[in-house]
């Protein structure tokens, strides 16, 4: 009997029932070197038997680097492991609810977005409503289907003429990544509303198609009960909650660093497309692939622009010399704007191995030439934490490089 109650307490937990914003006080991040194979298996034991560890990162090959969240009661158990294991670490976090508590302003900015602080997915697309309404002529705002807990997915496509070369962008797959919501509102606005003749190059000589929450349900999640959440909200068991959307996608889906164990945060789904979120991007996107020249996955964090494909042995692309050449033209003006360095090379290579993700699918299935992903600031200082007064550093570093960006694709012709 006290065995089916607790798992039953376990189910509620996972499955969101207390409403309780969790807390990390004086929990610690370590950033962990896997070097042997006897190294990666006992993490990947401990990350499907966590007790109270929990991975940014899942250990899916040798030669990787990610960062485990370690709590107070665990912190002699974490040295006996590194001792035993020879696992080389860093402290990356001393206390990681200082890191969420510092997030934001003390003070809460006006409720219209103005880039100061983090808002919620009612926010976000209240906005997008508005800015839709006061630009008719050049904005088209779309429902293009319904997430698991029956929110919108909406999207926002800004076109001042017919013909243009075609740019997608999709954000906050990961629920956590607050950054790449915050840093795709800002580059809309920036693009109906700059004076730089750059950027009004941009807008007027391009179609623009936003997805500025494309985990909804996660997103929320993370606003009102876990700050760490990644996935879906969809429950797959009785003790397990959401898939890891960016590894849901039906090209090479479950062809290395992705996990078929559901409470792990890279959960790839019981299928391809198990989840109605990523479906409906899917769908929506195999409607307007010929008109899309180039498509930018936002993401955090790391500083990387990484290129496909993410799949284990997987060939690169045809055109990998000009997806590099392109990519260090916009590591460059990323670099130039304030100094951040940016990593640029194939996804598999220079992170880790990846299946399922949104622009091996694009790129794979549609033919898309030029498919990118952005993992955004910062290094490890706060993770996925990213203090809200980075927001406008992190969006203008990133038009400059997509100004630099477009450039080049231009000079090779792939636009």
């Amino acid at each position: 009997m006290w065995i089916k109650l607790t798992l039953l307490l376990v189910a509620a937990i996972a499955c969101g029932g207390s409403a309780e914003q969790a807390r990390f006080d004086n929990y610690r991040v370590y950033e962990v070197s896997i070097e042997t194979e006897r190294q990666l298996q006992m993490l990947q034991h401990l990350e499907l038997n966590p007790d109270g560890y929990s991975f940014w990162e899942s250990p899916v090959q040798t030669n990787m680097r990610l960062s485990i969240v370690v709590p107070p009661h665990k912190f002699a158990h974490f040295e006996e492991l590194t001792t035993a294991l020879a696992l080389k670490t860093r402290l990356q976090i001393e206390d990681f609810q200082k890191v969420i508590d510092n997030e934001r302003p003390k003070r809460r900015p006006r409720a219209t977005l103005d880039w100061t602080d983090y808002y919620t997915v009612e926010e976000i697309y209240a906005w997008m409503d508005q800015i839709v309404a006061q630009n008719p002529t050049i904005l088209t705002g779309s429902v293009y289907g319904t997430s698991y807990e029956g929110r919108p997915l909406k999207a926002i496509k800004l076109s001042q003429k017919a013909g243009n070369p075609g740019i997608f962008i999709e954000a906050n797959i990961h629920a956590r990544e607050w950054i790449s919501s915050a840093t795709a509102t800002w580059l809309l606005n920036e693009l109906i509303t700059s004076t730089n003749p750059a950027v009004q190059d941009l807008a007027q000589n391009y179609d623009w198609y936003f997805i500025m929450i494309a985990n909804p349900d996660g997103l929320a999640y993370t606003k009102t009960t876990n700050r760490q959440w990644r996935k879906t909200r969809q429950p797959v068991n009785a003790l397990c909650v959401g898939t890891d959307p960016n590894r849901n996608f039906d090209y090479f889906w479950m062809n290395g660093g992705a996990s078929s164990v559901p409470c792990s945060d890279t959960f790839a789904g019981l299928t391809a497309f198990s989840e109605p979120e990523t479906r409906a991007m899917a769908d929506y996107y195999a409607t307007i692939a010929d008109k899309i020249n180039i498509q930018f996955s936002f993401h955090s964090y790391g500083q990387y622009l990484l290129t496909p494909f993410g799949f284990s042995g997987a060939p690169l692309p045809s055109n990998n010399a000009d997806l590099q050449r392109i990519a260090a033209v916009t590591a460059n003006a990323i670099e130039a704007t304030f100094g951040t360095r940016y990593t640029y090379g194939n996804s598999a290579s220079v992170l880790y191995t990846t299946s399922g993700s949104t622009v091996d699918y694009f790129v794979g299935v549609h033919g898309t030439r030029l498919g990118y992903t952005f993992e955004f600031r910062d290094t490890g200082a706060t993770g996925f934490v990213l203090p809200a007064n980075q927001i406008i550093p992190n969006a203008q570093e990133t038009l400059n490089g997509i100004i630099a960006f477009v450039a080049e694709a231009k000079t090779l012709g792939y636009v």
